[in-house]
């Protein structure tokens, strides 16, 4: 299944997007696609729901939000492409290096990238987002991990480098900013992503393509980082783990490129869907 939600900032409803590229209204069935629907058996009841019911049509043109309302947490992992850490001068981790980002940074795939004020740093990373979907703690193996997984996304690790690398080294400070983390447009269930690890992403700026990679080069899969960070603490239904990105960021061009107002950002990951973003000033 794909969910989706949809109308004005805040008042999202949950859908469905059908067969045909339809979205349709669940709101009927469902408040909302949070840490109590995913705690409550809410994937196999709207599956049950999608089968059996007529559910109506969203008028095309509706507003696209974030695929699941605000997280608890949303976890990041830094540095997980060996060439991106080549790209940034940083060495190969040994371990995932974790980060939190703000969950007020959450925002829908279409809406606008926010240039923070006085920012002369805003870059792009495209990332592939899990979904948790119970919750999870002391996991035995990588391999169980992949029974807590509720779907993927794609996502947009929006991050202002000054921020982060050059006021007192905080990454979570760079990378917490409104609107620097759009999310969708749709969350895939597990079911029907085979296989995590050999996913395509890309990212263009200005219709340049920028990024250009795939998950095979993942240092540490979304498996084993499930199960790593289980270890640490407890990951709850509806948090968002995003994994790090390939290389291509603005950062690593020669000489660095930014983002300002006026730019368009697209990003896409196979079978997870497209992203457009034109960068405003906050």
């Amino acid at each position: 299944m794909k969910l989706i939600r949809f109308g004005p900032a805040s008042a999202e409803k949950p859908g469905v997007v059908a067969a045909d590229g339809k979205i349709k209204d669940c709101s009927a069935h469902f408040s909302d696609y949070d840490r109590a629907f995913f705690l409550g058996g809410g994937l196999g009841r709207l599956r049950n729901v999608v089968a059996s019911e007529r559910l109506p049509d969203v008028p095309e043109g509706v507003r696209i939000g974030p695929p699941i309302s605000r997280p608890g947490n949303v976890l990041a992992i830094g540095l997980n492409y060996s060439d991106h850490a080549k790209e940034t001068g940083a060495a190969i981790p040994t371990e995932p290096i974790l980060f939190m980002k703000a969950t007020t940074a959450v925002c829908g795939p279409y809406d606008p990238i926010l240039i923070p004020r006085g920012s002369q740093k805003t870059d792009w990373e495209v990332e592939l987002a899990v979904v948790i979907g119970r919750d999870a703690r002391y996991l035995a193996s990588p391999s169980a991990a992949a029974d807590v997984i509720a779907g993927y996304c794609v996502a947009n690790d929006v991050s202002e480098r000054a921020f982060q690398l050059e006021r007192g080294g905080q990454w979570s400070k760079g990378k917490s900013c409104d609107n620097f983390l759009p999310l969708g447009p749709w969350l895939v269930t597990a079911d029907e992503v085979p296989d995590p690890r050999s996913l395509g992403l890309t990212l263009d700026v200005n219709g340049r393509r920028r990024q250009n990679g795939s998950t095979a080069t993942m240092i540490f899969d979304v498996f084993y980082l499930i199960h790593y960070l289980s270890q640490f603490l407890t990951l709850q239904a509806g948090d968002v783990l995003i994994t790090g990105t390939p290389p291509g960021v603005g950062m690593g061009c020669k000489p660095p490129e930014f983002l300002k107002a006026g730019d368009v950002v697209s990003l896409a990951i196979d079978g997870l869907g497209c992203q457009r973003s034109v960068c405003e000033n906050a």
